[in-house]
């Protein structure tokens, strides 16, 4: 049975949209932002971070080491990146879910190539009503797609709802850097740089324009942390990556 704890309510937390002229919810924005970008992704993904996000992953599922993981749901999942490093776990499945068509077929041909379609699978899914049943998995991970839920608590709600108790999440996510001088040429890179390589590249003026301001907006850090306990987490942690240019927060159920 599903349910919601009722402490907290369904408004969107963040008020970010991609498209801002469409009439449409955010939820739907982020379908069709991720479909229009997604055979340039990987390459921009990478390009704009440095490849420092493939590092950045692999801290995240080092973080779940500390006990057997047989099966592995990727929320957010996109082309598979956080799924394949998930490998790393010895996993027996691996389903990646994301709400975007697009990139998951991007995802199903990168898995194809490296023939590992018998460990790792996807499935188009929205993290606020997860289609599986209670108690279904060791662990959980999301990169870089907590901030772009509609109703942020209902979704580590039903993360929480669909993990087996003292299951793990690890999540990883930008933050706000807050220190000199990181935080001047962070500021500069994100509402600059980045939004225009992003629009050359990716065809889509919106996208990379759409990332800082969620991320803006987003609820790093200790207030995160507090969410996570509201949405039946504990031991919540963060740990701040590359001088707090990201985060991964941890929790079990």
């Amino acid at each position: 049975m599903k349910f919601l704890p009722i402490f907290f309510n369904l408004s969107t937390f963040d008020l970010a949209l991609p498209y801002k002229e469409n009439s449409d919810n955010k939820k739907k924005q982020v379908a069709q932002m991720f479909n229009n970008i997604s055979a340039r992704y990987d390459f921009l993904n990478h390009l704009l971070s440095m490849g420092i996000d493939k590092i950045w992953r692999k801290k995240a599922i080092r973080l779940l080491n500390n006990r057997p993981v047989k099966s592995l749901l990727d929320i957010a999942s996109g082309t598979g990146d956080f799924a394949l490093a998930g490998l790393k776990l010895n996993p027996e499945k691996i389903i990646g879910s994301d709400i975007s068509e697009g990139m998951l077929n991007v995802g199903v041909e990168k898995i194809k190539k490296k023939g590992l379609q018998d460990i790792i699978s996807f499935e188009l899914g929205d993290a606020e009503d997860i289609k599986h049943e209670d108690n279904s998995f060791d662990a959980i991970t999301v990169g870089f797609g907590v901030r772009n839920f509609e109703h942020l608590e209902k979704g580590l709600a039903e993360m929480n709802r669909v993990l087996k108790p003292s299951g793990q999440v690890v999540i990883l996510e930008f933050s706000k850097p807050r220190k000199f001088p990181i935080k001047q040429f962070y500021n500069f890179y994100f509402l600059n740089i980045l939004p225009l390589i992003g629009k050359l590249i990716s065809k889509d003026a919106s996208a990379y324009t759409y990332l800082p301001e969620s991320v803006q907006e987003f609820p790093d850090g200790q207030e995160f942390l507090d969410i996570m306990t509201q949405t039946g987490y504990k031991n919540v942690k963060q740990y701040p990556v590359s001088f707090g240019i990201a985060s991964i927060y941890w929790g079990e159920k």
